[in-house]
């Protein structure tokens, strides 16, 4: 199965640049597009999920999208990221991080890891971007669609004389400004939504040791912007009931993939700025993240770990990073070691991971057990354990394990 991943890969880099090339030029030659109120809402609905699961994919599609539909007169009018100058090389990047998922499929376990960490931020980056600036814009073209910008009235000379005053029709006022207030809140909200799930794609690239996993992840990701765009060049509606379908499953994993948004954002963060040189552990306190071997607290949750007066640990944390606090109680001080990986590290009890920590802790593995008293000390997990088992194995000096 392996031997053809790379194949997949190519075949997903390929798409990604083609998909939204075809889509653009394939409409003007296609049915008559959908003019009235309710095909616009349609098309909102479906632009603001797609920009959603791929910011910059979504963005730099939904700008050649308007680009090629727009007569060329009146290209210059377009907003920014409908302009070339934008849309090319965003297509570009997508077309850039496609190959690195190809060649990654083939690499060994964490070659590729720092620019999967580039693509976090970017994935980041673009999100805000989409947020603050291409979804209002979309939402309020929406509006004018619903509402009409009341320029035909005017420009029909629709007056009413009233004691030889003229007067402009009520019809020839622009009212989109006051939908603006309520589709512009709920587009944005979508969007925080959608985007959400499909960046928990990125925390969960991060977390993986293959590059198979996560051509597997991208693919699936771009399969579904894809076949959005595929169902709105045969019917708007069709693609606005899969974004619903979408969106609702959005909803109910939020909590997951806000865990999942925290993780991968203090994890670059922790990467780029090399925080792990000028970090030192506190006595108490310290930030982790819950393990599946924790029990109660939700997987990936950002909190505290806890040395209470009498020995015992508890893990603090506030759900949603705002609600009232928590505690979970932690198994025995006794029963646990810091395990020592390549990229980030644990705390686990030999059976599960109790805690995930950030990378800041990265050489800082023994301090931490110091500073709680767990019993096993620190252990090599993941390619350390790895490499220590084939240092032994041939002779060498394996890594040492404190017990």
């Amino acid at each position: 199965m392996k031997r053809f991943i790379p194949l997949i890969a190519f075949t997903l880099l390929l798409s990604v640049i083609t998909l939204p090339l075809w889509s653009a030029t394939s409409a003007s030659t296609g049915s008559a597009a959908d003019r009235s109120p309710a095909g616009g809402v349609a098309t909102a609905i479906t632009a603001v999920t797609g920009i959603a699961i791929s910011p910059l994919l979504g963005t730099g599609a939904y700008g050649a999208y308007q680009y090629f539909q727009t007569p060329a007169e009146h290209r210059a009018e377009l907003p920014w990221f409908a302009q070339m100058s934008f849309w090319l090389p965003a297509l570009a990047i997508v077309g850039a991080c496609a190959a690195k998922d190809a060649a990654g499929a083939a690499l060994p376990p964490g070659w590729k890891k720092p620019l999967d960490v580039l693509e976090t931020i970017e994935n980041q980056a673009t999100g805000l971007v989409a947020a603050g600036a291409v979804v209002p814009f979309t939402m309020a073209a929406m509006s004018k669609m619903i509402l009409g910008s009341g320029e035909a009235a005017a420009a029909a000379g629709e007056t009413l004389n009233l004691g030889g005053v003229g007067m402009i029709h009520l019809a020839a006022i622009d009212w989109s400004w006051l939908l603006n207030i309520i589709t512009v809140p709920c587009g944005i909200a979508i969007f925080a939504v959608v985007w959400m799930g499909s960046h928990a794609i990125n925390g969960l690239i991060l977390l993986s040791p293959w590059g198979a996993i996560d051509a597997a992840l991208k693919g699936a990701r771009t399969s579904l912007l894809g076949l959005l765009v595929i169902a709105n060049q045969f019917d708007p509606w069709v693609s606005a009931g899969i974004s619903i379908v979408v969106i609702i499953f959005a909803y109910f994993i939020a909590g997951w993939s806000f865990r999942l948004s925290v993780f991968s954002s203090v994890f670059c963060w922790d990467y780029f700025t090399m925080r792990k040189g000028r970090y030192k552990v506190q006595f108490n306190d310290n930030k982790v993240f819950a393990g599946t071997g924790l029990g109660t607290a939700p997987q990936r949750t950002y909190g505290r770990l806890h040395r209470t007066e009498d020995g015992t640990l508890q893990f603090t944390y506030k759900p949603w990073l705002v609600l009232p606090e928590k505690r979970v109680e932690v198994p025995p001080a006794q029963q646990l070691a810091v395990g020592c990986g390549a990229f980030f590290c644990n705390v686990t009890d030999g059976r599960a991971e109790v805690f995930v920590l950030p990378p800041r802790y990265r050489s800082h593995e023994e301090e931490l057990a110091e500073a709680y008293h767990l019993g096993l000390g620190v252990t090599p997990i993941g390619f350390n354990k790895a490499w220590s088992w084939l240092r032994g194995a041939v002779g060498g000096k394996p890594v040492a394990t404190p017990v």
